[in-house]
């Protein structure tokens, strides 16, 4: 046994990407000259993953528009002005307004992941987005002829189908994307919208079998995007208990950029599920300075007081660009945490003899 480290997901796009992007935008670019600006860069991070010793790898989110709305791009029943995302240093994010169903997505993850396993050499995650995020999308004074409860079964249904066809497409783990648990708790403390999305995920999730379950993770964290977050301020304490009653067998938890690991660590420790995995977070992508590798074995080691090294690994605390236009921390930062995160893991399996 050896202790497994993994990425979550984005990775700065390579200037190349962006400025095909642009023109693309433009209409100077044909979708075929974009298509392959997006493989190049793929290919490009895939190999600097490996460079980096990385054991997993995913496609850095290079042909992502968004880690949240990728399952929506382009469809026609979407209006611009939907829930508004605030981070911490003012700038906001917004979802669109879905205004008519049926809901469909328009594209499914398993793409990704077929064009990131041609390149890559050893296993390849794949991240989605939640369907708790994407319920974002239903306006909460409804949509005449689709209800509720409509949209939530057919959100369902795609999310399934999404999941199985990246499982099926011979991903490592598949990835959840679940940063809007700990934003709930901002936008309602009473923990109502947290259990609706809780009631929601797990909706999906308990239509895969344990095996299956056991190859799907969720990932939490506070938001990252433009070296801002939107709810590191909500105290870990009142989403972790109901965090863990995801029917997943992995959980990737940001964790070093936490004020207190000890008391996020204990309360993990406290509600563990029993055959789950949790992936620690040592490296902060919003921090710019790279941190060393004995300082991740530290982080390593300080959750090791308090789980089991059996049912522990690392990740980063978050992906380093969910947003396509965010180059607040550069592709050459990136990698070089990426690489402290791989050889600070390895000097903690050693010193825990694992």
């Amino acid at each position: 046994m050896t202790l497994p480290t993994e990425p979550i997901g984005s990775v700065p796009r390579t200037p190349e990407l962006l400025a095909a992007m642009a023109a693309h935008a433009s209409g100077e670019l044909d979708d075929a000259g974009l298509a392959a600006a997006q493989d190049l860069a793929v290919r490009d991070t895939i190999a600097r993953l490996e460079e980096a010793g990385s054991p997993v790898v995913t496609d850095g989110e290079q042909a992502k528009p968004s880690f949240a709305t990728y399952p929506v791009a382009g469809l026609d029943r979407l209006a611009p002005d939907g829930v508004v995302i605030p981070f911490a240093d003012g700038h906001t994010r917004r979802l669109p307004r879905l205004t008519a169903g049926p809901l469909r997505y328009t594209g499914h993850a398993d793409r990704y992941l077929a064009a990131a396993r041609r390149h890559a050499k050893v296993p390849v995650k794949q991240a989605v987005i939640a369907p708790s995020a994407l319920s974002l999308l239903y306006p909460p004074d409804g949509i005449d002829g689709y209800p509720r409860e409509a949209f939530l079964d057919d959100l369902a249904n795609e999310a399934e189908a999404e999941i199985r066809r990246c499982l099926e497409g011979g991903a490592h783990v598949v990835q959840l994307d679940f940063t809007e648990g700990r934003l709930s708790l901002k936008l309602d403390p009473s923990g109502g919208v947290l259990e609706q999305f809780v009631e929601l995920n797990n909706r999906v999730l308990g239509r895969f079998s344990e095996a299956e379950r056991a190859r799907i993770g969720v990932h939490t964290c506070p938001g990252g995007d433009l070296d801002s977050t939107h709810s590191l301020d909500v105290d870990y304490a009142g989403l972790l208990p109901r965090l863990l009653r995801l029917r997943a067998g992995n959980f990737y938890v940001q964790l070093a950029s936490e004020p207190d690991p000890d008391k996020v660590l204990a309360v993990i420790a406290e509600h563990l599920p029993a055959d789950v995995r949790v992936f620690v977070g040592v490296t902060d992508p919003i921090d710019p300075r790279v941190e060393t590798p004995e300082e991740v074995r530290d982080r390593v080691l300080t959750a090791a007081r308090h789980l089991p090294a059996d049912r522990l690994g690392t990740c980063d605390d978050c992906g380093f660009s969910p947003f396509a236009d965010d180059t607040s921390t550069s592709r050459e930062t990136a990698f070089a945490k990426v690489r402290a995160r791989v050889e600070g893991t390895a000097l903690a399996a050693a010193a825990l003899g694992v």
